[in-house]
């Protein structure tokens, strides 16, 4: 049964077992640092205030008198991940709304979000989890929408760059709709005012345009598809419906390696959200998602909506079995390409979206980023060490090592193995702050947590 709202936020609210002030030593653990595929067995990771301050062998380690032991045993040390498809709930949203889903981030071990669809709200709330004052990621964040109504011509897209700007957004969001014409003004004055722009491409754009004008980030592999469309297909690029759902079968993948090598000299990155697509074409009704474990945690109206939406979406596309397959198993094939041929690649599972509860939809991501093929350090890569790359923040988080700020995820089971042992959290360390599995239980299912 779904617990009340203000239960569950006066939980998320409450105090953490182990505060930043304290230093904090996680002894005789196995670090994964994720600089490289290795494992540091029998270390002790000394944390004081937001920052890692020492990783070193058990015997190397001498703790300061009075420091908070959690005894690591058996366990894995590894940094926290980035959602770096999230969506923070709209400038409209009260801010219990928006803290509630800051902290189920935070709760599930996503130390780092990439607001897509961003608010002024956003920018005060980037600054409060900067400070520690609210549970939350560390958050980037886009600005508004920029798509085909709100930026309907040339002078629109040059101001809402300019605006977005100056309010200090980190990035631009792009939608489909935008012509040509104006995204090539929104390209430009972006470059020159030094602000990157991600997310879908326009079909008036497509793929090629958007890596030659030097998209940062391309989001759900959007336009690859349609890029690899058949010379003289009956059906055009231009139609394409569902992210090129109706245009799998006139795909020519003898064009895929001219894309790889465009994306990999343009410099952009890719964003798979593959989740969401296994989720819309996959092979389970739409009834059968709303019963996942994690929909307990979702109001149960938004749950219903889902189920809603993705009958219609799937009666209106001409969704199947059969087509679901082919679609997800092209797209993994477009993505093994891009990442074998050195395009960098970054962890996103576009939530909350159809399916994709925050904080747990990372874990069904992770999941689907091994079945198209990668390895678990690969797929773990994508949301750690590439997310600092990305942000050119290299020093300040990514990795377990000394300085690097104290966000970190025990586990129960070697995440190398499989991606499936990212679920099996002993406890989350959000910026020095510590919180254990029952902490965590409590907080997510809305039992007062203690002081």
């Amino acid at each position: 049964m779904r617990r009340d709202l203000t239960v569950i936020l006066a939980a998320l609210a409450a105090t953490p077992t182990i505060s930043a002030q304290q230093t904090v030593v996680f002894t005789n653990v196995t670090v994964i640092p994720m600089d490289t595929e290795r494992a540091l067995s029998g270390y002790s990771v000394v944390v004081r205030g937001e920052r890692i301050v020492q990783v070193a062998p058990n015997r190397a380690v001498k703790a300061a008198s009075g420091a908070v032991r959690i005894d690591g045993t058996g366990k894995y040390l590894m940094p926290g991940l980035a959602e770096m498809h999230a969506h923070i709930p709209p400038g409209n949203a009260t801010d219990a709304e928006i803290e509630k889903v800051l902290a189920y981030y935070a709760l599930n071990g996503l130390t780092t979000v990439r607001g897509m669809l961003g608010a002024p709200k956003h920018l005060l709330y980037r600054e409060r989890a900067a400070r520690g004052e609210v549970l939350s990621p560390t958050i980037y964040t886009t600005g508004p929408s920029l798509n085909g109504t709100s930026v309907p011509t040339v002078a629109d897209g040059i101001k809402a760059v300019i605006d977005q700007k100056n309010a200090g957004y980190d990035l631009l969001k792009i939608h489909p709709g935008i012509t040509r014409e104006v995204y090539d003004s929104i390209a430009a004055t972006a470059r020159r005012l030094g602000i990157r722009w991600v997310g879908h491409v326009p079909l008036d754009v497509g793929i090629r345009r958007a890596l030659e004008a030097g998209q940062a980030s391309v989001d759900h592999v959007d336009g690859y598809i349609e890029g690899l469309v058949k010379d003289g297909s009956p059906v055009a690029a231009s139609q394409s419906t569902f992210f090129a759902y109706n245009l799998v079968d006139y795909a020519d993948e003898a064009k895929l390696a001219e894309l790889v090598r465009l994306t990999k000299a343009s410099g952009t990155w890719i964003v798979p959200t593959q989740i969401l697509f296994e989720n819309m074409a996959g092979d389970q009704t739409a009834e059968q998602l709303s019963q996942r474990a994690e929909m307990r945690y979702w109001p149960a109206a938004v749950v219903g909506q889902w189920v809603q939406a993705t009958n219609t979406t799937r009666q209106q596309v001409g969704m199947n079995a059969a087509g679901g397959r082919k679609f997800n198993e092209l797209r993994r094939r477009i993505m093994k390409a891009l990442y074998l041929g050195g395009v960098p690649f970054l962890l996103g599972s576009d939530s909350p979206q159809w399916w994709n509860v925050p904080g747990f939809s990372i874990e069904r991501e992770l999941d689907a980023m091994e079945q198209a093929g990668f390895t678990p350090y690969q797929a773990y890569e994508m949301g750690s060490r590439n997310v600092a790359r990305f942000f050119d923040a290299e020093a300040d988080f990514g990795t377990v090592t000394a300085g690097k700020r104290a966000d970190l995820v025990l586990l129960d089971a070697n995440p190398l193995e499989r991606t499936a042992n990212w679920r099996q959290r002993a406890g989350v360390m959000v910026r020095g702050k510590w919180y254990d599995r029952a902490e965590i239980a409590r907080r997510l299912m809305g039992t007062p947590a203690s002081p």
